[in-house]
C-alpha cells in the first residue's frame, strides 16, 4: 500500500507522521507500517510512527505513537508536539486537549524557541512512582535506590509519565553502560516484562542534560518521556527547584522545562517539519520503497540547524 506521511521531529527525535483521522487502514497493519517507515536501512528512517487521530467529546484530537519495533507507546512527548501541529494546522486553533493511550495532555502552540522554529508547550502527568504497577517485580517505589535485578550499583528513580522511566544521575553519560542497562530492560525479563526506558541525567548548574535508552528503539538523540521524567524526579530528589524553569539538554537539542511537586511536568519544545511525501509500503514484511518526497521545509530545517550551532 501507498502511505503519504510527513517527516518531523521534536528535539532531533525524528518520526514519520500520518493523518489517520479518516480511518482507512486496518489496526493490525499500524505495527508492519511502524517497522517500514523507522526502519534506519530503509529509505526513510526514524524513532517511530505517529499518528494524528479523530478527536471525541473531550478532546480536540488524538496521538497515537509506534516504535521502531512496531510496538505502541503509552505516549511520546517529542511526537505529541508534531502531532499538536499537524492537528492544530488541520483544525484551527491554538491551544487543546489530545487523547494518548491511556491518558489526556494539554498543548498550545508557544512563542518560538528561535526565530522560524515551530514551537509547542504540553503539559502531561501526574508522574507516578508505583512502580509495581509496570510491573517492576519486588517493587512499590524506587527513588533513588538500586534496582536489585540490574547488574549495577547505580541509584535509581522509578517514574511513569505514564510509560515506565527508570532515571539515574551520574556524573558523566556512559553510552556503553547506558546500552548495556537498557537493553537489559529491553529483553523484557521476568522482572519486568512490559520493559522500561533507562536515562542517565547530568545536572549542568540549574539545567540537566539527558541521554535515553529508548524501549523499542535504543539509545535516541532524545526522548521526551524522559525528559519529563527526569526534570520531575530531579525536583523529587531536590537537585532542582519545583516550580522553576530549566533547560533539559539531550543529543538532538534542547527543550524547556518545568515541573510541580504534584508531578505536573511542563515541555516546550520544537516541532519541525522536514520534508513531506508517500512510500510503498509491505506490511506483512515491514518494508518501505519507493520513496517520493512531494515538498522539502527547508526554512525550517535551517532555523533547527541554528539552534544546533549554538549548542555546539
Amino acid at each position: 500500500m501507498r502511505i503519504a506521511f510527513t517527516k518531523c521531529h521534536g528535539s532531533g527525535n525524528d518520526f514519520a507522521l500520518i493523518d489517520a483521522r479518516a480511518g482507512g487502514v486496518a489496526d493490525a497493519h499500524w505495527a508492519g507500517i511502524a517497522r517500514a517507515l523507522a526502519d534506519r536501512a530503509g529509505p526513510v528512517g526514524s524513532d517511530g510512527l505517529l499518528l494524528l487521530t479523530a478527536g471525541d467529546a473531550a478532546c480536540a484530537f488524538g496521538m497515537r505513537m509506534f516504535n521502531a519495533d512496531g510496538s505502541e507507546a503509552e505516549t511520546c512527548l517529542n511526537g505529541l508536539r508534531c502531532v499538536a501541529r499537524a492537528g492544530f494546522a488541520a483544525l484551527g486553533g491554538a491551544a487543546a486537549a489530545v487523547r494518548l493511550k491511556t491518558s489526556v495532555a494539554q498543548v498550545a502552540i508557544a512563542d518560538p524557541l528561535a526565530p522560524g522554529v515551530a514551537t509547542i508547550r504540553e503539559t502531561v502527568g501526574p508522574a507516578d512512582l508505583d512502580a509495581g504497577a509496570w510491573p517492576l517485580a519486588g517493587a512499590a517505589q524506587i527513588i533513588e535506590a538500586p534496582v536489585p535485578q540490574l547488574p549495577s550499583a547505580r541509584r535509581f528513580t522509578a517514574v511513569a509519565m505514564p510509560n515506565p522511566h527508570l532515571v539515574s544521575f551520574v556524573d558523566a553519560v556512559d553510552d556503553a553502560e547506558l546500552r548495556a542497562l537498557g537493553g537489559i530492560c529491553e529483553g523484557a525479563p521476568d522482572w519486568l516484562p512490559n520493559r522500561a526506558n533507562v536515562s542517565f541525567v547530568e545536572v549542568r548548574g540549574g539545567d540537566l542534560f539527558v541521554r535515553t535508552f529508548e524501549r523499542g528503539v535504543g539509545l535516541t538523540n532524545a526522548c521526551g518521556s524522559a525528559m519529563a521524567a527526569a526534570t520531575f524526579a530531579a525536583g523529587l530528589t531536590k537537585r532542582v527547584g519545583f516550580d522553576l524553569p530549566l533547560t533539559v539538554y539531550n543529543a538532538g537539542g534542547l527543550v524547556r522545562a518545568e515541573a510541580s511537586a504534584e508531578g505536573m511536568v511542563t515541555l516546550c519544545g520544537n516541532a519541525t517539519f522536514e520534508w513531506a511525501g508517500s512510500a510503498e509500503v509491505d506490511v506483512a514484511r515491514g518494508l518501505a520503497g519507493d520513496l517520493v518526497i512531494d515538498r522539502w521545509y527547508n526554512d525550517e530545517i535551517a532555523a533547527w540547524a541554528g539552534v544546533i550551532d549554538k549548542l555546539t
